[in-house]
């Protein structure tokens, strides 16, 4: 059970560029943000509709992938880990939020899934 801890898997799409920043220590990283879009029938069986938005980030290889065959819309597949991190607003307000650190990544079809 452990290699099942912290383990994150997402189909959806790029829901913008990816900002690929090349680090003084010679790293790479990609952050972008991704869609995904769950699909379901409420109490009156009507179909609806929910997004869902997830802010992602790769490093090294993964990044480099990322920033040649990435755009808007490409459908995208991520296995990867939750991460929290937090920083202070210029009020002095701390915030926190989540994001997934990419492991693995498979570029699915084309542009919008076509």
């Amino acid at each position: 059970m452990k290699t099942i801890k912290n383990h994150v898997q997402l189909i959806g799409n790029f829901g913008q560029d990816p900002q690929v920043t090349n680090l003084e220590n010679g790293k790479i990283v990609a952050q972008f943000s991704m869609a995904t879009n769950e699909n379901y029938e409420d109490s009156k069986g009507q179909k609806q509709s929910e997004t869902h938005w997830h802010s992602i980030v790769a490093w090294g290889k993964l990044a480099s992938i990322i920033e040649k065959y990435a755009v808007v819309g490409k459908q995208i597949a991520i296995a990867g880990k939750l991460a929290q991190r937090s920083y202070e607003t210029k009020e002095g307000e701390k915030r926190y939020y989540t994001e997934v650190v990419a492991r693995e990544i498979l570029l699915v079809g084309s542009k919008n899934g076509k």
